[in-house]
């Protein structure tokens, strides 16, 4: 039956390709940050760009490392004339600086897909991020930097359920950053990424970083062998890669000196760039809800296409026979909103689906993931509602308290 039904919506939607076809050109030639032809390589992401292999919150390795294996490397020599030429280093610092540089084979095994890929689960996933003690966590970092995160809010349109779900799922408000020497990581990345599919490019976007890691420490004066970060180079509470700082950090602090590292401020007001900066539109929503009907389950498994931009009009889905569950969006005037449909497959119970917006799409750019960015949404949301029933239960008791003297009184 729900083959037949996944059939059927095929067909509903094939019926509409045409003005389907149309409104995807209108969208994509209006909005030049998703504005890719089939020809043209995806835009390279500098924050989390690709999912981080499943790792446990907190788990230490013991690294492996080889150590100077990049003195006297031809490779590291001509990126090291290219570093001279380019933004005026010394080159015998910089041979010096690498010939300490050891090889990390831990992140090269992070890095390296599984020959056995796991099959994906979102009830899992979603239990591991969404946990009691994030949510704690995440309700304690809010009242803590309440009036910074309101000021991002104002500056950069970006809710602070968003900033604080973002920096949740990452690092659990800073307490794991990372133990990984980053020019070891991105050093190891860049001139020996395991034999993959992707591998030139790859290699490229870490050469990217290794470049922009070493121009940021400059100017930072930041000694390059001190900073630890992720296994791929990702730095501080938010985890940016080097190239994400050197775009998009900001000193939200007052102090007009960026650290990611330990300022809780700058950690908020940067990620609030990198998502206006990716295009998040203010007072939007993230996803939409939608039947839980057979008919509606049909047509989000038929227009299921892995494609985090937004291409399909509400109108063609709607069309087609899918169900809006948002009693309050008016469907009239968001019939020509473009989505994408979100599939979050869990083994053993029946796929659940989403409408992603925009709003949606810009979380896809600090990883590109959709499970990471509705375990980012959720969390965020759920932080939020454990504030407001807080605040309201310690209001009820305020005035259960104040009541009682006037009542003894009498």
């Amino acid at each position: 039956m729900t083959v037949k039904l996944a059939l059927s919506a095929r067909n509903r939607l094939r019926t509409v390709a045409t003005a389907l076809s149309v409104a995807s050109c209108m969208f994509m030639a209006t909005t030049p940050a998703l504005a890719q032809s089939a020809g043209r390589k995806p835009p390279v992401l500098v924050a989390q760009s690709q999912p981080q292999p499943s790792v446990p919150q907190g788990q230490t390795f013991e690294e492996e490392i080889i150590p100077q294996r990049y003195a006297n490397n031809a490779n590291v020599d001509a990126f090291i004339n290219d570093m001279v030429a380019r933004y005026d280093f010394d080159e015998a610092s910089l041979h010096a600086l690498f010939a300490g540089v050891s090889y990390s084979a831990t992140a090269v095994k992070l890095v390296t897909p599984s020959p056995t890929p796991s099959v994906k689960n979102w009830r899992v996933y979603q239990s591991r991020f969404l946990d009691q003690v994030r949510i704690n966590a995440g309700v304690r970092f809010w009242r803590a930097n309440q009036a910074t995160l309101q000021r991002a809010y104002e500056e950069f349109g970006v809710p602070p359920e968003v900033i604080v779900g973002i920096i949740g799922v990452e690092t659990i408000y800073g307490r794991f950053m990372g133990n990984f020497r980053v020019l070891d990581a991105l050093t190891t990345l860049s001139f020996d990424y395991p034999s993959t599919a992707n591998r030139a490019d790859r290699q490229a976007t870490f050469r990217k970083n290794l470049e922009d890691y070493l121009v940021w420490t400059r100017d930072s004066q930041i000694d390059p062998t001190t900073v630890l970060g992720s296994y791929t180079g990702a730095i501080g509470i938010p985890q940016f890669l080097p190239s994400s700082i050197v775009q998009y950090a900001v000193s939200y602090d007052g102090n007009k000196q960026i650290d990611l590292r330990t300022s809780q401020a700058d950690a908020i007001g940067s990620v609030a760039n990198y998502l206006r900066q990716n295009g998040w539109e203010s007072g939007r929503p993230v996803v939409w809800k939608i039947g839980s009907d057979a008919g509606s389950l049909g047509v989000a498994q038929a227009a299921a296409d892995g494609q985090p931009e937004p291409h399909w009009p509400l109108d063609q889905l709607l069309r087609a026979g899918l169900l809006l569950n948002e009693p309050g969006v008016d469907v009239a005037s968001e019939a020509g909103t473009p989505v994408t449909v979100v599939d979050l497959p869990s083994p053993g119970r029946g796929t659940e689906f989403m409408l992603g917006l925009k709003n949606f799409y810009v979380l896809t750019r600090y990883n590109r993931s959709f499970f990471y960015a509705l375990a980012v949404y959720q969390l965020g949301m759920r932080v939020k509602a454990q504030m407001e029933a807080s605040d309201a239960a310690s209001a009820v008791n305020s005035a259960v308290n104040s009541a009682a003297p006037a009542a003894a009184s009498q």
